[in-house]
């Protein structure tokens, strides 16, 4: 893996899932060779999602929360404030890695963040995320074209868990979700677990970041509550 590729952070506040997606869908498409990677760190109005493969069996009774069809992979997952968001927008090719290893970087990376919170947690090898105790803390869902990846993870800090009970998260009847907020008396800000997202994933990916503002060009949401406030 190349040393010291520039990563562009974006930290975005809160914001609406499908004007996001269709920005990342922007940058995947306009981006060249030359453009620089960039991670953007945000959080998502409620909102279920559905992945490509995704079975409405899996959505019980979503009720007043809106159901996005996504062309990320897996299955349904809810978003929701407290939870941290990190899509990395990635050119593979350049960094001589494959999906499988993407995928294996994001774990690591969530891994070590919360082993910094002396929360121990894990990987599992038929499915993909992380795991305390049995129950999910961070969810996959990634989309690869041209190479370069987009979507990414989501990471439950101090979100509301109660809209879970409303799907089969990730397609799996009866799993257990879980936050950092259930294994700590003091919660860090979401800001501070951006923060240490980032460091962890340039340790893990090469990387050397650059902080960049939060308006992403062209993008119509103007208003925005950053993450480092």
């Amino acid at each position: 893996m190349a040393e010291s590729l520039p990563l562009q952070v974006r930290y975005l506040g809160q914001r609406d899932y499908r004007e996001i997606w269709q920005a990342m869908m922007d940058f995947t498409r306009d981006r060249t060779d030359d453009t620089s990677d960039e991670l953007w760190l945000l959080e998502h109005a409620p909102v279920f999602t559905q992945g490509q493969a995704g079975k409405a069996e899996h959505l019980l009774f979503p009720g007043d929360i809106p159901v996005v069809q996504s062309d990320r992979g897996g299955q349904v997952t809810y978003h929701g404030p407290g939870q941290l968001i990190a899509y990395p927008l990635l050119n593979l090719r350049r960094l001589n890695i494959g999906v499988r290893d993407l995928v294996t970087m994001i774990e690591q990376t969530i891994v070590a963040l919360l082993e910094h919170y002396a929360i121990a947690a894990s990987p599992k090898p038929d499915a993909p995320g992380v795991y305390v105790d049995g129950a999910k803390i961070a969810s996959l869902g990634l989309r690869v074209r041209r190479s370069c990846s987009f979507h990414g993870l989501s990471l439950n800090v101090s979100l509301d868990l109660s809209p879970f009970s409303r799907i089969n998260p990730c397609g799996y009847q009866g799993l257990q979700m879980t936050r950092m907020a259930d294994f700590l008396q003091e919660v860090p800000t979401m800001a501070q677990v951006a923060e240490q997202l980032v460091d962890q994933f340039v340790r893990k990916s090469g990387h050397k970041a650059c902080t960049m503002p939060a308006v992403l060009p062209g993008f119509r949401g103007d208003a925005v509550n950053s993450l480092t406030e």
